[in-house]
């Protein structure tokens, strides 16, 4: 691929220039295997440090050296930024001023947490052709997830509407809900953000079919899996051994609470490896349980491989959960809830187990299932085979991504 990626120039716009999440994780991961297959790969981010993976490779990196938006200490400063970020369009522009133009993409992955709607702006000044991946739902929702967090479900109201804009739905306040809404307004009435992008990817086929009612006319709408770094280990040889586990941001949408209660009400010790908001409330209400931290990507694929089953009770919708393509990759079978795109990734009663989304009992019922031996070793070997058999490895998402940039390019040329 490397020779017909050497003019390619690709820049990549994200909040952070460090792994916070899957979001900078794919866009960095995504960065390097450009860079690897020849093309010229700049990352645009606001929120330092710089991944260090990134100046070894010799990825050029523009930082502004911000704060993002829940690190800053200052209130004021954090709303002005969230807002528009003055600082951004200035280097959007310079950097802009001097790329070639016939063969330069625009990639944005995230600006909800540091950049803000003003990228819109140079971008679309600069006339390069640009495309969003779909990592959350910022494009279309105040909070980015469709979701009341205060009532802990999927919320179905239209966006912006006025039982959206008078529902106290944000993780944290009105007053915050009442921002998230003005910055979505922002977003799609003045900067534009949605119309900006020619070309959407979407990271699952749930996604994909949630979205596309709020998609811009028109656009052409491409499936390319997040990429997934994991050894072949082999099929398991004890998969039966050791115990249910969580991996995660434990937060209230992830459905940490959940697992717990329905671990206790079948006599089990759940085990979470993250950290978070819901950490506090899960010691206290349940003592037994264990809490890991977070740990080193090493350590947490160890800790999936080990693992008798991955519990993946999601209350929200997802994107493509890592954590779930990840534990298939190990061997480890997957009990996920089914309404969250996790599911795309599990066949229920081959690679792993459905329960109903949100539903302790439900959710009791299937690790009640999971203790049986013989299950969760063919739902292990069903969960190995269906990974290795089209592995998302990182070369097959950058081929896929290419052809999207490919095809974006061929068509500005046959419009102009």
């Amino acid at each position: 691929m490397a020779k017909t990626t050497a003019t390619l120039t690709v820049v990549i716009c994200v909040d952070h220039a460090s792994v916070t999440g899957g979001q900078a994780k794919v866009a960095i991961e995504s960065a390097l295997g450009l860079k690897q297959h020849g093309a010229t790969p700049i990352v645009v981010a606001a929120a330092a440090p710089i991944d260090q993976r990134l100046l070894d490779a010799g990825v050029e990196v523009v930082c502004l050296g911000q704060h993002d938006l829940i690190g800053n200490p200052s209130r004021a400063a954090a709303a002005l930024q969230g807002a528009w970020n003055f600082r951004a369009v200035r280097a959007l522009e310079a950097l802009f001023a001097r790329l070639p133009k016939d063969n330069t993409i625009v990639h944005v992955h995230g600006w909800a947490k540091a950049l803000s709607p003003s990228i819109a702006r140079p971008i679309a000044a600069a006339g390069l052709p640009a495309v969003y991946t779909l990592h959350e739902y910022f494009l279309f929702c105040p909070n980015g997830g469709f979701y009341n967090y205060q009532q802990n479900k999927v919320c179905h109201l239209n966006p912006l509407s006025a039982a959206c804009w008078a529902t106290h739905c944000d993780s944290r306040n009105y007053p915050r809900k009442l921002w998230r809404s003005a910055r979505l307004l922002v977003a799609q009435k003045y900067a534009r953000l949605p119309q900006l992008f020619s070309d959407f990817v979407c990271i699952s086929n749930y996604q994909r079919r949630l979205v596309e009612p709020y998609l811009p006319k028109g656009r052409s709408v491409h499936l390319v899996s997040n990429p997934i770094d994991a050894a072949d280990l082999g099929p398991k040889s004890a998969p039966a051994s050791g115990e249910a586990i969580f991996v995660g941001r434990l937060s209230p949408e992830k459905g940490a609470l959940l697992f717990a209660e329905a671990a206790e009400r079948v006599g089990l010790v759940p085990t979470f490896v993250g950290d978070g908001p819901s950490a506090g409330e899960l010691r206290a209400r349940y003592p037994k349980a264990r809490l890991l931290g977070w740990q080193a990507p090493d350590q947490a694929r160890a800790a999936m491989r080990a693992a008798r089953a991955l519990v993946f009770p999601s209350l929200w919708y997802e994107g493509q959960p890592l954590a779930v393509l990840e534990a298939k990759a190990m061997g480890t079978p997957v009990i996920v809830s089914d309404i969250c795109a996790g599911r795309d990734e599990i066949e229920d009663n081959v690679s792993g187990l459905w329960f109903a989304s949100g539903n302790v009992e439900a959710l009791a019922q299937a690790l009640e299932r999971a203790k049986d031996d013989a299950l969760i070793a063919r739902l292990s070997n069903g969960a190995y085979d269906a990974f290795w058999r089209d592995p998302p490895t990182l070369d097959r998402h950058v081929e896929s991504i290419v052809g999207v940039y490919r095809g974006m390019l061929e068509k500005r040329r046959a419009a102009a």
